[in-house]
C-alpha cells in the first residue's frame, strides 16, 4: 500500500502530493490525532483501488483537491484503478479494519509534482463537483449509506435547497416499542449565501457521482441549546383566552369627579 498525503500550495497548481514512508500499517499514520486536519490517498496495489481518506478536520478546500488528485493517479496507473473514499464506511467495519491493517510498501505510483499540472490540465476540473437537486427519496437513500460521525447528533439536512429535520413517530406500542424516523419540511433556502454561525455545526457534504446529494448539519451528543434571552413583553395565553368585564375597561377612561389633594395627602404620610 503507497500512501500520499495532499498538499495546499498559494500558488499554481495550489496542489500536489508528497510521500508517506513513516509507519509500518496504514492506521498508524491516517488515524493519528496530530494528522486530523490532513487528506491521503491510499493506492492498493493489490485490489487495484485508490482509495481517498479525509481527515475529521480537513477543509473542504483540501478534500476537493484530494478527490482531484485522486483522479490524476488514476490516469497516471492507466485507468485500470477505482476510486473509492474510505470516509464512506464505519470505522468498526471490516472495509475500513481491513484497510487500516495494509502494510505501508513502495509501488508503481509517483507523486504528483508541479511538472504534472498544465493550464489547459487545470480547465478540466470545473466540472468535478455539480450541485443538483435529486428526488428526496433518491437523495435520502445516498445519505444514509454513509455511516453516521461518532459523538454527533443530525439536526437538520439541506437537500435541494430545502432545509428538513428529523422526528420520530411511534409504529408500535402494545407488543414492543417501535419507532421510525421522518423527515419535516422546516424551510427553503433564500438566494445569496449562507452561513451557519449561530452554534458549533459540524457540516458534512455528501456527494455521489460528482452531484451533491445533501449537506447535514451535526451537532455534539452533548452540546446543549443555549438559554434563549427574549426582549419583547410577553402576553400569557390566560391574559387574552378569558373573558374580561367590559364595565372595568371603560371605567378605567373616566375622569374622577373630584381628585385626592396630593400636597395634603403627602403631609399627612410625613406626619406619621
Amino acid at each position: 500500500m503507497q500512501i500520499f498525503e495532499a498538499l495546499e500550495l498559494r500558488e499554481f497548481p495550489y496542489f500536489l502530493t508528497v510521500d508517506v514512508d513513516e509507519g509500518e500499517i496504514v492506521g498508524k499514520v491516517i488515524m493519528d490525532d496530530l494528522n486530523s486536519r490532513k487528506v491521503y490517498l491510499l493506492i492498493d496495489h493489490d485490489t487495484k483501488r485508490i482509495w481517498t481518506y479525509n481527515g475529521p478536520n480537513s477543509s473542504l478546500k483540501l478534500q476537493i483537491f484530494g478527490g482531484i488528485l485522486a483522479g490524476m493517479f488514476r490516469k497516471q496507473l492507466r485507468l485500470f484503478y477505482r476510486v473509492y473514499s474510505l470516509n464512506f464506511y464505519s470505522k468498526d467495519g471490516p472495509e475500513f479494519q481491513e484497510v487500516m491493517n495494509k502494510p505501508i510498501g513502495a509501488g508503481r505510483a509517483k507523486s504528483i509534482d508541479k511538472k504534472d499540472f498544465s493550464d489547459s490540465g487545470m480547465q478540466s476540473t470545473k466540472k468535478e463537483m455539480i450541485i443538483h437537486s435529486y428526488r428526496l427519496s433518491r437523495a435520502m437513500e445516498n445519505i444514509n449509506l454513509c455511516s453516521k460521525p461518532e459523538d454527533l447528533k443530525r439536526i437538520f439536512i439541506i437537500i435541494g435547497g430545502i432545509i428538513y429535520s428529523e422526528e420520530e413517530v411511534p409504529e408500535a406500542m402494545l407488543i414492543e416499542e417501535r419507532y421510525s424516523t421522518n423527515l419535516v419540511k422546516l424551510g427553503k433556502l433564500n438566494n445569496g449565501f449562507t452561513l451557519f454561525d449561530d452554534r458549533n455545526y459540524s457540516t458534512r457534504i455528501i456527494v455521489k457521482d460528482r452531484v451533491i446529494q445533501g449537506i447535514e448539519l451535526f451537532i455534539r451528543n452533548n452540546d446543549e441549546m443555549p438559554s434563549l434571552r427574549i426582549k419583547l413583553p410577553i402576553i400569557h395565553e390566560d391574559k387574552i383566552s378569558e373573558e374580561g368585564d367590559m364595565e372595568k375597561l371603560i371605567n378605567s377612561f373616566e375622569i374622577p369627579d373630584s381628585l385626592p389633594d396630593i400636597e395634603a395627602t403627602e403631609g399627612e404620610n410625613q406626619n406619621t
